[in-house]
């Protein structure tokens, strides 16, 4: 295992894969690396991948009375980046992993290459958020909500000629603290006003089926940010980037082609 110690001294487990121009893999809310799984080898084959436990995920502490925030997940990435010695690097964040990238890119610009923003919103007052209906059964029995859980991460077919497990549905060894301090950082993310701000070049990815973070918060963000692209994927849900694996990563990849990073010294 490989661990870079963050500002108050967690450890922050990190792996990485292949060579070449480093990509940092952001994960979703209460999900550690592993959420990567299932397409990692997409991006390895032509970059050094960096995925991370998030905090109070996978092999990441989980101290008591630890702050948890996005600017603060922001600032254990710059912390994993110092650890390998990397000067920049592109990053790819989905869900809650987007809502780091864009604290990383606003409050890190000389560590950010390109970025490719999943599934996300920029948050506040002006993010669109899932109807209570929909999320109400997540708060139910575990295999009931998993079942809820999976239904919003891919299509009826997919789960029929894809029975699991699934990379995407929590870090089972989380603890109910870690858990409970990942939604507040979630919930509390609102990067509305300093968004425009970014200058890394960006690329919004998003299912026009996600009901867990509403297609209509893709077209708010990229809106917002200077000179972003917007890849809406016709009938996807919110863990797109797996069911549509077969468009949404050679999107990425091209993306990221085109905006190459500066030469390390």
């Amino acid at each position: 295992m490989s661990f870079a110690r963050a500002a108050d001294g967690a450890r922050i487990r990190f792996e990485t894969v292949g060579a070449g121009p480093p990509l940092v893999l952001l994960a979703g809310q209460a999900n550690s690396a592993r959420w990567w799984d299932p397409i990692c080898v997409d991006f390895a084959a032509g970059h050094r991948t960096v995925a991370i436990d998030t905090l109070g995920t996978g092999g990441s502490d989980a101290p008591p009375g630890a702050e948890y925030s996005t600017r603060r997940f922001a600032g254990d990435v710059v912390a994993v980046l110092d650890e390998l010695g990397i000067e920049s690097a592109h990053v790819y964040g989905t869900s809650m992993g987007g809502k780091v990238a864009q604290r990383l890119a606003v409050d890190h610009p000389d560590r950010v290459g390109a970025v490719v923003l999943g599934c996300t919103t920029a948050g506040g007052v002006h993010g669109m958020v899932a109807d209570p209906a929909v999320l109400r059964p997540l708060a139910g029995p575990a295999p009931a909500a998993d079942a809820a859980l999976a239904a919003l991460m891919f299509s009826r077919e997919w789960r029929r000629d894809h029975p699991g497990p699934y990379a995407v549905l929590g870090d089972p060894a989380m603890t109910s603290q870690a858990r409970r301090g990942h939604r507040r950082a979630s919930a509390a993310h609102d990067a509305w006003d300093v968004v425009p701000g970014v200058r890394a070049p960006t690329l919004v990815v998003h299912g026009s089926a996600d009901e867990f973070c509403p297609p209509a918060n893709a077209g708010l963000l990229a809106g917002r940010i200077p000179g972003s692209e917007l890849l809406v994927l016709d009938g996807a849900r919110h863990a797109y980037f797996e069911e549509f694996r077969a468009v949404a990563s050679p999107a990425v990849i091209a993306f990221l082609d085109r905006h190459p990073l500066p030469a390390e010294p």
